[in-house]
């Protein structure tokens, strides 16, 4: 009886867990500037995938084209294997694809450099062990966070002992620095991923303790400034835009919309809309920035640089982010309903479903988008505001979470393959066999 009782009490007080940390805001003083001596401005080629979405965060890729098919003997550059399991999509810097990693069964959170010419794996660099959130939701990880670099650093973000750790390596594996951000009451685990803007990388949690967004010093971890958010679960990865005649970092999530100075976290507006939970990345056009949300209400929309509402509807784009070309916005839905609106209008322009489920995000190059479903099928459709133009599907794995990169031609995929009864990660590189080989203003 005795056992009974302590047993109780143990699961009443959280089995030993260690408490969530609370934070409290930190806003740099009037006046004062960034340290920001013996720092290079973020460096990275025009082709590069440096983060989440890729270089504006926004999941538009630029370069030569790249292929539109393949399969397992048709366009596969290289295939190689990846230990543990994780949602994180890949980051292309120069002659490298760098992610993140967690071994469940050891309790291991790390980071992967594998060679983009060959596949072959470079380092591994282990940054957790133990510390697992003992349950995340079915379709997380706990190595869902992409990975963000400024083309020395890379900045991993990982959920560990109920707290929000961000860590900078060097491109060789070596880690720099690593800071406390916050604690994180964990309802289904942690999945927005970090951001780099001039000499800070910005990092956002938001939970049911109370949340925060926080920039961090790129070369040090100092954190310069961490503003509070409403105490409610959500999942959305900050994003600067540019709107109006300002750069801005909007989140949304938690029932609001805001936005905050990139540099000093200062709130800029916010704006009651979508609902508590987001996933998806805001995008923007010139004027405005886009928005959605997913549960337990929906609706996508669109704000003006004040804040003020410009359109909206009641559509549950949830998971996947949406993708802007041309004065159109275009969604795909978790359950496969592909979606295209005039951005300054909100006007339907058509509704048609895509074969599959998805909870990756689109890219686009040049007017394709190409969208990869739970299945390892990735769609690629026309940015047409007219219809809804598919113009090939192909498929790799069984499974499929991480979004694509795409790199000077080449695409990127990280896919687990069940069909042989054990669950095995893999990332591809796509593209043309008779392309050039790869050269780069430095070698990595």
């Amino acid at each position: 009886m005795r056992y009974g009782w302590c047993c109780l009490a143990a699961v009443l007080i959280g089995c030993g867990r260690p408490p969530v940390p609370k934070v409290s805001e930190v806003l740099p003083e009037a006046g004062a500037s960034q340290p920001t001596a013996d720092l290079a401005a973020p460096q990275w080629a025009e082709t590069d995938w440096p983060g989440w979405r890729g270089p504006n965060h926004d999941g538009v890729a630029t370069g030569p084209a790249a292929p539109q098919e393949w399969s397992e003997t048709s366009r596969v550059l290289w295939k190689t294997k990846l230990p543990g399991r994780g949602h994180s999509s890949p980051v292309v810097l120069g002659n490298r694809v760098y992610l993140a990693t967690a071994d469940e069964r050891q309790q291991v959170q790390a980071v992967l450099a594998i060679d983009r010419r060959r596949g072959k794996p470079i380092w591994q660099t282990d940054l957790f062990t133990g510390g697992f959130e003992r349950e995340v939701h079915r379709e997380n990880t706990h190595a869902s966070s992409t990975l963000a670099t400024d083309g020395q650093r890379l900045f991993a973000v990982f959920l560990n002992d109920r707290r929000i750790w961000c860590s900078a390596l060097d491109l060789e594996g070596q880690e720099l620095w690593r800071k406390e951000v916050g604690g994180f009451r964990s309802k289904q685990g942690y999945s927005a991923s970090p951001i780099v803007y001039q000499s800070l990388v910005i990092v956002a949690a938001d939970h049911s303790d109370g949340g925060f967004i926080a920039g961090l010093h790129r070369g040090t971890g100092e954190i310069v400034w961490r503003r509070n958010r409403p105490a409610q679960d959500s999942y959305a990865s900050p994003s600067v835009v540019r709107i109006g005649d300002r750069e801005q970092v909007v989140l949304s999530g938690c029932s609001v919309i805001s936005a905050y100075d990139p540099l000093t976290g200062k709130t800029l507006w916010s704006t009651a809309g979508t609902t508590e939970s987001t996933v998806g990345t805001a995008v923007a056009t010139q004027e405005l920035v886009f928005v959605a949300g997913g549960w337990p209400d929906a609706g996508v929309v669109a704000l003006r640089p004040d804040g003020s509402i410009a359109w909206q509807n009641r559509e549950k784009v949830y998971v996947p982010s949406m993708v802007v070309h041309e004065g159109f916005v275009y969604a795909v839905r978790d359950d496969g309903v592909a979606r295209c609106w005039e951005a300054a209008t909100g006007k339907d322009r058509w509704k048609r479903r895509l074969n599959g489920e998805f909870r990756s995000s689109p890219v686009i190059l040049g007017d394709l988008i190409y969208m990869v479903d739970m299945t390892g099928k990735t769609t690629v459709f026309r940015a047409n505001p007219d219809q809804l133009e598919v113009v090939a599907e192909s498929t790799l794995g069984t499974e499929a979470f991480a979004s694509p990169a795409v790199s000077d031609g080449q695409i990127f995929l990280r896919v687990a393959d069940g069909s042989r009864g054990s669950r095995q990660e893999y990332l591809y590189c796509i593209g043309e066999d008779n392309a050039p080989p790869r050269t780069t203003r430095r070698e990595r």
